[in-house]
C-alpha cells in the first residue's frame, strides 16, 4: 500500500493522486485529497525537490 509523501497516511481514501516528481522525474510523488486540499509540502526521495510551492 503506497502512503501519501506529506502525511504518511495509507491511501484508501478516493482523491488520491501520483505524478513524477516535476524536477527530476525519478520518483513517484503520492499525495492523499487531504494534503491536496490544504497544499501541505512534500519532498522527492529522490532528489529533495520540494512542492507544491
Amino acid at each position: 500500500m503506497e502512503k501519501c509523501n506529506s502525511c504518511n497516511v495509507e491511501l484508501t481514501e478516493r482523491g488520491w493522486t501520483k505524478f513524477k516528481c516535476p524536477d527530476c522525474g525519478k520518483t513517484e510523488v503520492y499525495r492523499c485529497k487531504h494534503c491536496r486540499e490544504i497544499a501541505a509540502k512534500y519532498e522527492c526521495r529522490s532528489c529533495g525537490f520540494k512542492g507544491p510551492n
